[in-house]
């Protein structure tokens, strides 16, 4: 198990992420924010789906789920069909304009991987790949009531609240 000081270093090298995503994000197009793309890349690798479970992956409310998803409805990137077997409810499927901005996606994340990491060997991209796939698998499923975290020994709270972290 690491040490105390490793974890600190951890969590410090953790919170920096949220820069690399935000740099990340504004390399995206003018037309699909994060959330949008999200969506997009979502359907694409889980296919059709209702929007509960596109919130689920998302881990946020359904309330900017929907807001997500009417933009990109809008721009006709997905279509919103009834759900044969529940009709109060709708399957959302990516259209063929929505696979088009997926790969105009995934290939401008690759330039900005690229340009970035140009002097990272492919044993490095491996190995940070690897390596942030389990500590994802490691934390689970960050939106099941299980996965409450810890109570400190100062903790007089019996049932702490778990944040949300996207899929």
């Amino acid at each position: 198990m690491a040490a105390q000081r490793q974890y600190e270093e951890l969590a410090r090298q953790l919170s920096a992420i949220g820069a690399v995503k935000r740099g990340l994000g504004r390399g995206l197009p003018h037309d699909c924010p994060a959330g949008s793309a999200a969506v997009l890349i979502l359907l694409d690798r889980h296919g059709e789906m209702r929007m509960s479970r596109l919130a689920e992956l998302l881990a946020v409310d359904m309330s900017v789920t929907s807001r997500h998803v009417a933009h990109v409805a809008e721009r006709a990137w997905i279509h919103r069909d009834p759900d044969p077997a529940d009709k109060r409810s709708r399957i959302l499927r990516l259209t063929p304009t929505g696979k088009a901005k997926v790969d105009e996606l995934s290939e401008l994340s690759i330039r900005t991987l690229t340009h970035y990491l140009h002097d990272w060997t492919d044993d490095e991209v491996v190995q940070l790949s690897t390596l942030l796939a389990r500590l994802r698998d490691s934390f689970g499923d960050c939106r099941a009531a299980s996965a409450r975290l810890p109570l400190s020994p100062h903790d007089t709270q019996t049932t702490p609240e778990t944040t949300r972290t996207p899929a």
